[in-house]
């Protein structure tokens, strides 16, 4: 197997006397989709800003493309190709799809956002930003402030911004959070495109998704990953059942 393009190496966290991460090691390839589950207060949250660099773990080290960013600050590590989408959205809501995009289209440039109106005359920007609406099914929408957009067009929206990163890792938090049947679907076929463009390390609940979109499947449980396999072998496991997949398997 190829190098891997993103990898974490015994990641560690504690806050007080609780460990939140313990020992955490997955890696991602190209071309795949990779799945982090677990039940809720395992640590997925911990790991994905461990490795985006919001939390500074206590151990261990990230590394992307094979170079070690773990002191690299969540922005630097977004410039060096770490595209973000997360659980609970942090889309400006006043302002339009496109200039939600043009921030990241900034953001994938110089990191500077205190002069970013101007940007928008910037054709270069601009046309990075409409790009990756068009690829998520909003060009219709560009002009249409993120506040009147659906919930499902936010999530669209969100994996528009971390498009014009050009990321050489897609970083997904719960990307079906709050969609129903229908959106569920409709995200599930557009990831499975975008594994192609760039390899997802993701994390979800939706087990429907995960099992239609996942390579491979790691499942932390209490800090620690109890399993890493194909995802026919993680449906099967009765450790695995027994820990956190239940009649869900």
């Amino acid at each position: 197997m190829s190098e891997p393009i993103l990898a974490t190496h015994h990641l560690k966290k504690n806050f007080g006397a609780l460990i939140a991460t313990d020992d955490v090691s997955v890696d991602l390839h190209a071309g795949e989709i990779h799945a982090i589950i677990g039940p809720n207060g395992a640590g997925k949250s911990t790991l994905i800003k461990q490795i985006c660099g919001q939390i500074r773990s206590d151990a261990g080290r990230v590394e992307l493309m094979g170079r070690d960013v773990s002191g690299l600050t969540t922005q630097t590590r977004a410039q060096a190709g770490l595209g973000r989408t997360f659980q609970i959205s942090e889309l400006a809501m006043e302002d339009t799809a496109l200039e939600n995009a043009v921030l990241g289209a900034i953001g994938a440039e110089s990191g500077s956002w205190r002069f970013w109106r101007p940007a928008l005359r910037t054709s270069r920007l601009t046309e990075r930003a409409e790009a990756a609406l068009s690829r998520v099914g909003l060009a219709s929408q560009m002009n249409t402030r993120c506040g009147d957009l659906s919930h499902g067009q936010r999530r669209q929206l969100e994996v528009a911004v971390a498009l014009t990163l050009a990321p050489k890792a897609f970083i997904m938090d719960e990307p079906m959070a709050g969609l129903g049947s229908d959106g569920s679907k409709a995200m599930t076929g557009f990831l499975h495109g975008l594994r192609d463009e760039a390899p997802i390390l993701l994390v979800e609940h939706d087990m429907d998704a995960v099992f239609a979109l996942a390579d491979r499947i790691s499942v932390l449980v209490y800090g620690r990953i109890i399993a890493t396999d194909t995802a026919d072998e993680i449906r099967s496991s009765k450790t695995v059942r027994d820990a956190y997949l239940g009649d869900a398997a």
